[in-house]
């Protein structure tokens, strides 16, 4: 008997499974990252900030580092808030081979009535 309960007799059966979808992670593991993401770009600002103080000898450098701090609580918020988009996977649909299209090799006998 072969998995499906059928017969299979002389035939060489594939038994890789067929991709018909994925599952996207759950909904845990995406608020997750993206409490990372969010957490990592916050605790990047102060450091700008105090490269910013550090560098106030160089006044394009120390405008640099504070120009950069500026946008950051807004990038990290609209990251956080956006779902990752979903992915676009082709699925392995089933291919039937030739020899599979035959439901017997033997002649059947027409009955007439």
């Amino acid at each position: 008997m072969g998995r499906g309960g059928g017969v299979v007799k002389g035939s060489q059966r594939d038994d890789n499974p067929v991709l018909i979808t994925e599952a996207a992670p759950s909904y845990d593991d995406q608020h997750a990252a993206r409490r990372r993401k969010y957490a990592i770009m916050m605790s990047l600002r102060f450091p700008c900030l105090v490269a910013a103080g550090l560098s106030y000898q160089v006044p394009w450098l120390a405008l640099l580092f504070i120009l950069l701090s500026v946008p950051l609580p807004w990038m990290a918020v609209l990251i956080a808030n956006d779902r990752p988009p979903r992915k676009a996977e082709k699925a392995s649909w089933f291919r039937a081979r030739r020899s599979d299209r035959q439901l017997e090799a033997r002649e059947h006998p027409v009955i007439n009535t």
